[in-house]
């Protein structure tokens, strides 16, 4: 099985510490796919302006369609939304 390192916000510092702080105002809490990606914070941080370009940025999708799309792709992977 493997094994990744997770970050805590309290063991946080620097960029990563950042990215935590700028999740909690957002979703009120750290969620998997933020800690997961907590060993290299430029990814992370990456990681984030894409979702955000894509969940907010100009776009022929409604938000509406563009969450829908989000939950569906979640229900097919079995992760959490």
């Amino acid at each position: 099985m493997a094994f990744i390192n997770i970050f805590n916000l309290e063991e946080s510092s620097g960029l990563l510490k950042k990215e935590y702080e700028k999740g909690i105002r957002r979703a009120g809490r750290i969620w998997k796919i933020l800690s997961i990606q907590s060993q290299t914070p430029e990814i992370l941080q990456d990681s984030m302006r894409l979702y955000g370009s894509t969940m907010y940025g100009k776009s022929k999708l409604t938000r509406f369609d563009r969450e829908l799309l989000a939950v569906v792709t979640s229900i097919s992977n079995e992760c959490e939304y």
